[in-house]
């Protein structure tokens, strides 16, 4: 969500599944404990060479994203006759990042303000899982700005190691990994996963939790799940695509033993609407105020395709909110795309979780925000992996092409000019 204008060769796949089959682990010989613990030691977080190199390439990007937004304050004050440059920390403070900061310094309804107050700013559409740990960063590092960039920061980290490794689990090559990585921090948003937001915490979550469910570790899957649940709505469509993973892949009673825990991620959920309940009376507080302060209301998909095409063509809104509106399309399109080959792959889960994700953006009045959600598309990064795998010219043209587009959305945003 933004505030806009009127706005991964472990085993062999099953190409019918999204995972690796895995051998019965209910089998109590000692080979098979002695396998069992050998893959027990293969899921503890150790660091091969493939993962520092995934790090170093994610630290190089980080150096070049903070020295953009420095540059940002001396080329772009926001007093032109200033004197002195801004802080870099100043370029990002803005748009969504002070909606979490003032829920975490002030919690969702101060002073008993709240939907019954004029000019609310409909906080409570944004989860509590960034604005907590915010909260709890902050007691350590005082300033809101450093304590947000620095969750993301280390989220961000966590979020790469993730990707590297469900790539490698999924594509039998060794440069996996570092291309899939490469893909995502230098798409078109990549930005946003070193601002204040929730997209580099969510990652940090959902994908660990994604890489437990292929290696059939469901009490982490579902943990961390629920988890990702508490930072954004999106948790739930990865919940659905773990299910269907789970019914997918489980075989034998003691496989089903562990159904159960698939009910956990519902926790998050659960607790935030009976919270605003309680304030509001008002069970759906968050989708209401998505409604009101975004336009997320319902409208059948051709409608909010429609009501996207007129306002990034029919020059009824300024040129730079009409460009985001045709990025909104095209990233719109490309997620189509990417769920149809993922159906045509039988990578159901996966198809699934795109297709939701699709549905909860495409039924607003107008499309808000897509392509950032870009970020959190999994699939489409180690899709993008495999065809360049296939077609090496892919990863140039992507380099020299879409890298580009990448630096003009930073500037973009962190001088304040972003509209989407």
């Amino acid at each position: 969500m933004s505030v806009s204008a009127p706005h991964r060769p472990a085993a062999v796949a099953d190409s019918r599944t999204t995972g690796p089959r895995v051998p019965d682990e209910g089998r109590t010989d000692g080979a098979d404990r002695s396998g069992h613990a050998r893959r027990a030691r293969r899921t503890l977080p150790r660091l091969g060479p493939d993962d520092r190199e995934v790090l170093w390439l994610y630290l190089l990007t980080r150096v070049g994203i903070w020295a953009v937004a420095g540059a940002v304050g001396w080329l772009f004050p926001a007093d032109g006759n200033a004197r002195r440059a801004a802080s870099p920390l100043a370029p990002w403070e803005q748009w969504d990042w002070t909606h979490f900061m003032h829920i975490a310094r002030d919690g969702y309804f101060p002073g008993r303000a709240g939907p019954w107050t004029a000019g609310w700013d409909n906080r409570e559409a944004f989860f509590p899982g960034f604005p907590l740990t915010l909260r709890a960063v902050h007691t350590v590092v005082p300033d809101w700005a450093a304590a947000g960039a620095l969750i993301s920061f280390l989220a961000g980290g966590v979020a790469v190691l993730a990707l590297a490794r469900i790539a490698r689990l999924r594509l039998p090559d060794q440069d996996a990994g570092r291309r899939t990585v490469l893909f995502l921090l230098l798409s078109p948003c990549a930005v946003f996963l070193a601002a204040g937001y929730t997209e580099a915490l969510f990652l940090a979550l959902a994908l660990p939790a994604w890489l437990a469910a292929q290696r059939q570790h469901w009490p982490t899957a579902a943990v961390l799940a629920c988890l990702a649940c508490s930072v954004r709505v999106t948790g739930l469509f990865l919940v659905a695509a773990l299910v269907l993973h789970f019914v997918l892949t489980a075989r034998g009673r003691s496989a089903w033993r562990a159904a159960p825990w698939l009910f956990l991620p519902a926790l998050a959920p659960a607790l935030y609407s009976w919270f605003l309940q309680t304030r509001t009376g008002d069970w759906m507080a968050w989708k209401h105020a998505q409604e009101r302060g975004w336009y997320r209301d319902f409208h059948a998909p051709w409608e909010a395709w429609e009501n996207t095409w007129e306002a990034a063509f029919h020059h009824t809104q300024p040129t730079g909110y009409a460009l985001m509106w045709q990025a909104e399309l095209l990233a719109m399109l490309v997620g189509v795309v990417l769920t149809a080959v993922l159906v045509r792959g039988r990578r159901w889960p996966e198809a699934l979780y795109m297709a939701l994700t699709l549905w909860a953006l495409g039924t607003s009045y107008w499309y808000t925000s897509i392509p950032r959600s870009t970020l959190l598309w999994w699939p489409l990064w180690t899709a993008l992996a495999a065809w360049s795998l296939r077609r090496p010219r892919v990863q140039s043209a992507y380099l020299y092409v879409v890298g580009p587009l990448g630096a003009t959305v930073a500037l973009t945003f962190l001088t304040g000019r972003w509209a989407g």
